[in-house]
């Protein structure tokens, strides 16, 4: 029989859930691993999008169009989105935790480079660059949640990790339209290279090392490739990548070019201004935290649903012409987003059969095209029509996202 100390200490790090040894809620470990995946997920986005609010100077200072000046954003988003399958293959012989420490510093210090780039092409290919290196993260952590984590308390340890990225995509986008304000933007991106520099660090100290990962040796595309159309003809999940296309396809867009419609006249917002009005990610992150919680307890579906709607009615409130109403717009969709993020990236662990790895690698393929593609569109979109042609096309991808969540839930059953 095993001793109260030696029972203490096995449940200070795992419980045994079949055969696998699960971090549990309340435990040392598990709090490490909360907190360092949090910082992974604030580092990431606050490097991705910390280009977001300094489009309109790009725009003026390259002599380039809205839409091309989005591209320092698309080309991040687009050739993460083709890493993060490669990343996901990667991981199965690297390991997870080895693969998501180079990548953080690895970002970190291409940030501070772009914050050198003599012109625009070089820093589009920095960026792009950013984005290959940074793919070794969003889908990895998700794989490796799904497999260290209860699975009873994953909901609410996904929400936290993506409660990271919302604030780490709010931080970027702040300090970042600050600091260029009164540095310019060439210092403000050095300093936030800086600063993921440091969230890359404190991740490598706390994360836990894997329990449940088996190491696959060598590379095998046929296991890779079966792995991948396994998801694929999973009839739930593909409505579910759907959804992370068109949801973030939607927010990227109103987050892209809302910053060009407000400096301009009548609003005129300098950058600090502007750079604040990010500030709503705060939403974001309760919403993430919040919609884990309430889907483990009244049902991952009925906390989508209503996460979408949510995100539509804001893009609807911001075509009004009052800034305080434009800004609510604003919050109520980013409140909806990560509400929506947080249960559909948590749903793709508990559908997935397997390979989890593989499932949330195409989940954030899916994400992060509709990152890239919608979100330049959504420029052609603003240089036709305006405003309302934007808020248009974004609400046709919410129905259709809302769409796929009924037709996932049809399939899910009693899943999820």
């Amino acid at each position: 029989m095993p001793t109260s100390a030696h029972a203490a200490k096995t449940a200070e790090t795992t419980a045994i859930l079949g055969q696998k040894h699960y971090l549990t809620r309340g435990t040392g470990a598990y709090r490490r691993a909360s907190l360092a995946l949090f910082l992974s997920g604030f580092s990431t986005f606050s490097l991705l999008y910390c280009v977001q609010p300094l489009l309109p100077i790009f725009s003026q200072q390259f002599s380039v169009s809205p839409a091309e000046s989005s591209l320092s954003l698309s080309l991040s988003t687009g050739f993460l989105a083709v890493a993060i399958v490669c990343a996901a293959a990667v991981s199965e012989g690297l390991g997870r935790r080895s693969l998501m420490s180079i990548s953080l510093v690895g970002a970190a210090l291409l940030t501070i480079a772009t914050a050198f780039a003599p012109n625009w092409h070089l820093l589009l290919v920095i960026r792009a660059l950013q984005g290959l290196v940074l793919g070794g993260v969003p889908a990895v952590a998700m794989a490796y949640l799904a497999e260290e984590i209860d699975p009873r308390g994953l909901g609410a340890t996904m929400g936290l990790y993506v409660g990271g990225t919302a604030f780490g995509g709010m931080s970027g986008r702040v300090l970042t339209g600050i600091f260029a304000e009164y540095l310019t933007w060439r210092p403000a991106l050095f300093i936030i290279g800086a600063i993921g520099l440091a969230a890359a660090i404190g991740f490598i100290t706390l994360l836990p090392p894997s329990r449940n990962f088996v190491r696959r040796p060598g590379f095998d595309p046929r296991f890779h490739a079966k792995a991948w159309l396994g998801h694929l003809t999973n009839p739930a999940l593909p409505f579910i990548f759907a959804i992370a296309f068109l949801a973030m396809g939607s927010f990227v867009t109103i987050y892209n070019y809302a910053g060009f419609r407000l400096v301009a006249s009548p609003y005129d917002l300098n950058q600090t201004e502007l750079g604040l009005i990010f500030t709503v990610y705060l939403f974001g992150i309760g919403a993430s935290s919040i919609g884990g919680l309430l889907g483990d307890r009244i049902g991952h579906f009925s906390v989508l649903l209503f996460g979408l709607v949510l995100t539509a009615a804001g893009s609807a409130l911001t075509l009004a012409a009052s800034l305080p109403v434009i800004i609510l717009g604003i919050t109520v969709l980013t409140t909806g987003f990560f509400m929506s993020h947080s249960i559909a990236s948590g749903l793709v662990g508990k559908l997935a059969h397997g390979t989890k790895g593989h499932a949330s690698s195409l989940y954030m393929l899916a994400y992060y095209v509709g990152s890239s593609l919608m979100g330049s569109a959504g420029g052609w979109f603003f240089a036709v029509e305006g405003w309302a042609a934007v808020v248009i096309f974004t609400l046709a991808m919410l129905a259709l996202a809302f769409v796929s969540a009924c037709f996932a839930q049809q399939f899910a059953g009693r899943k999820a």
